[in-house]
Parts: structure tokens; C-alpha cells; sequence
């Protein structure tokens, strides 16, 4: 009889966790997925991924089923500096897949039921309450008043940014030193709005940044964000006429923003790079938040989870040592996680960075970037596996 209840327990049900649950469960893995949530809801945050996600998506056979079910094929991405278009970004020409736009907590409604599909078993209302790890990893779960543990081959802590799990089994989390202040809403009746194109505002000289986002049934996911040293922030409805100023201050028109209405809460959170050095150890692997959040206002994240879930799958798949396959995860997973790191430092130094430093370094390189937009990597679309030399960033700081 096995000593383990499970191949592999799952705490969280979001895209990290969901995505692992589907590719394991139909390759033959007892999978638990414990999520806390009865329904998802709006957290306001991750309606669109990039090309390279998109990417990793398809390579773990989910991004026909997202398509079908809740996502939207976006190609065309605007981009506006001090409110004029400076790139029109049709993405059939240059990226093997497009973005894809979607209501996050329908994403993952879809992701949960796909995951049962394929024969996970899926505890919903399920709250973990304890990790243990070593020899016969255990999660204590507390789930409709009866409170046990269950013991796996490999727990996977997807729970996101605030991770507990990640806490219970002592990952030190380490904090980038600078960040923004990043506010969203989903809006409705905004005609001016093309739904064919995402939309990025960006004004350093005033350090207002904004991005637009089309989903279902003319509804838009829009963001604010500023440097997070400037400490306001938007909460609730009342609110809402300074974001619409601040959105006009980045760059967007303002008559995009007449006779809009939410349909969701307009709420502020601080997208400061936080992440795990080596996420995997004795039985517990780190996914998605937990093991390295990215600053939202580059948009990153949804890939690099994706990512995690195909480097994970994939090794585990390879070996029946998940513990060397843990690590060689984690291994690939600091790597993909690094080169992103450095890459969004550079442009938080090169578009972000509020005052004379900011202003000086913009002075010397936008010119030569206006002249001639290869000189920025391209990360963003193309994902981490883009080359960031010296020579790259000399090019891209305008010191060559």
C-alpha cells in the first residue's frame, strides 16, 4: 500500500495551480487540488498575457481549450509615449502566437473544471492549514469541519503573492527595492476603445503610466500606476474620477473615459518584485506568486507561471526522482525568473524612475529609441530566453 494519499497535492486552483493539475492528471498523476475559494472573483489583476505565455500555453495543450471557453486572440498592441503613438505592434508579424485577453476568475473557472475533466480531484472551499515537508510531504487541510492530513509525493504551493504555504515550509521571500503603485477596474461603455487593441500609456516626465485592456461584451480591464513612493492610492467608486485623470495625465484620450461605469471594484495594490531563490526543497515546489511575483505594470506574470507549469511538468514527467526533478526546476525556473528581473530593472530605471536621474538617462536614449525601437528587448513579448549581454543594455540605455 502506498504511503502517500496522492502523486501530488496542490494548494490553490488559480492558472498555476489548475494548469499543473489538468497536464499531470491526464498523464496518469493522482492530483488533489485544494482550493479555498467557492467562487472565484475579481481580484483585479491578470486580463492579458503575452505571446511567449500564450506560447508556453500551447505547449501544455490549454491554449485551444482557453480560446474556446473565455479568451480573446489579441494581435494589435498600441504603445504611447507623452500621448503619441510611437509603435502600432501587429503581432502576427512578429510573434509566433498572439496575446490572449481574458476575465481572470472566468479563466479560472475554466481551468478548475478542465482540471477535474482530466481526473484531478478538485476540493473546493478547502482551506490548507500546514505543510510539512521531508521524506512524505503533508498538507493539513480543513475542509466542510473535518480537519486531516494528507501526505504526497510532491506538494505545489500555488497560492499566489501572500502565499501561506509558502511560510509554512520556510522559503525565504526576498523584496525588489523599488516597485510601483498599481491600480485597476473593469469598466463598461467605453465605444471609443477599439476591441481589437491592447493599449499602453506611458509619461515618465510626469510618472503616470497607464494600460487598456478589451474584454467580453465591451467591457475593458483598465489600469493606473505610479512609483509606489508617492504612496496614494485609489479605493472604491469615489475614486474614480482621479483615475480617469491620472489615465488622461499617462496618455490615454480622455474621451475614451466619457460615460464609462465599473463593473468592478476600483482597488490599489504595490506590484514590488517579490521571489524565492530555489523554489523546491524536500518535497515542496513553489509555482506562479508564490515563487517569484513580478511587478504587474510589465505584465509578466501569467507567462512566467505558464512557464513554471510547463518546466515543472515537464521534469517531473521525465524522471521518477522528483526530488532531482524538483530541482531541476528550480534550477531553470531562477534562470527564466532572473533574466525577466533584469530585464524589467532596466526599464524601471529607463521609463519609471521618477526625477533628474530618470530625466537624464530618458534624454540620452529615447531619441535613439524613437529612431530605432529593436534597440529595447524584446522580453515583453518574446519572453526571457531573448539575449540581455552588456552589449544589449549599453544598446538599450542609449551608451552606444
Amino acid at each position: 500500500m502506498s504511503k502517500y494519499d496522492y502523486d501530488l497535492i496542490i494548494v490553490g486552483g488559480g492558472l498555476g495551480g489548475s494548469a499543473l493539475a489538468k497536464v499531470m492528471a491526464a498523464n496518469g498523476a493522482r492530483v488533489l487540488v485544494l482550493e479555498r475559494e467557492l467562487q472565484f472573483r475579481d481580484r483585479i489583476r491578470g486580463e492579458g498575457i503575452f505571446p511567449w505565455g500564450v506560447t508556453e500555453l500551447d505547449k501544455l495543450g490549454l491554449y485551444q481549450t482557453l480560446v474556446a471557453a473565455c479568451a480573446r486572440e489579441m494581435h494589435l498592441v498600441d504603445t504611447y509615449v507623452g500621448g503619441v503613438c510611437i509603435d502600432h505592434r501587429d503581432l502576427h508579424s512578429t510573434n509566433p502566437h498572439p496575446m490572449l485577453n481574458w476575465v481572470h476568475h472566468e479563466m479560472e473557472e475554466t481551468l478548475l473544471r478542465v482540471a477535474e475533466g482530466s481526473g484531478a480531484e478538485v476540493r473546493r472551499g478547502a482551506r490548507a492549514c500546514g505543510i510539512s515537508s521531508g521524506v512524505s510531504p503533508a498538507v493539513t487541510v480543513d475542509h466542510q469541519g473535518r480537519v486531516e492530513d494528507l501526505h504526497a509525493r510532491l506538494i505545489v504551493c500555488a497560492d499566489g503573492l501572500g502565499s501561506l504555504a509558502r511560510k509554512w515550509a520556510n522559503f525565504p521571500v526576498r523584496q525588489e527595492s523599488y516597485g510601483m503603485l498599481l491600480a485597476g477596474v473593469l469598466l463598461a461603455e467605453m465605444p471609443g476603445v477599439s476591441p481589437e487593441t491592447n493599449s499602453w500609456f506611458m509619461n515618465p516626465t510626469a510618472g503616470q503610466y497607464g494600460f487598456l485592456c478589451p474584454q467580453r461584451d465591451g467591457m475593458v480591464r483598465a489600469y493606473v500606476w505610479h512609483p509606489k513612493e508617492w504612496e496614494y492610492r485609489y479605493q472604491g467608486e469615489e475614486d474614480l474620477p482621479r483615475f480617469v485623470e491620472d489615465s488622461a495625465k499617462a496618455g490615454a484620450p480622455r474621451e475614451w473615459y466619457a460615460g464609462l461605469r465599473t463593473v468592478g471594484p476600483l482597488a490599489t495594490f504595490d506590484g514590488t518584485d517579490t521571489w524565492v531563490d530555489h523554489p523546491y526543497k524536500d518535497g515542496i515546489a513553489l509555482i506562479g506568486d508564490a515563487a517569484a511575483a513580478s511587478d504587474p505594470s510589465y505584465g509578466q506574470g501569467q507567462s512566467l507561471t505558464a512557464r513554471d507549469v510547463r518546466v515543472l511538468r515537464d521534469h517531473l514527467l521525465a524522471s521518477d526522482n522528483w526530488d532531482e526533478a524538483g530541482h531541476a526546476y528550480a534550477a531553470e525556473h531562477d534562470r527564466h525568473y532572473a533574466e525577466v528581473h533584469k530585464f524589467t530593472g532596466w526599464l524601471y530605471r529607463l521609463f519609471y524612475e521618477y526625477g533628474p536621474a530618470g530625466d537624464a538617462r530618458r534624454a540620452r536614449a529615447m531619441p535613439l529609441l524613437a529612431q530605432d525601437l529593436t534597440r529595447i528587448p524584446d522580453v515583453i513579448f518574446s519572453g526571457p530566453d531573448i539575449p540581455l549581454d552588456e552589449s544589449v543594455r549599453r544598446r538599450f540605455f542609449g551608451e552606444d
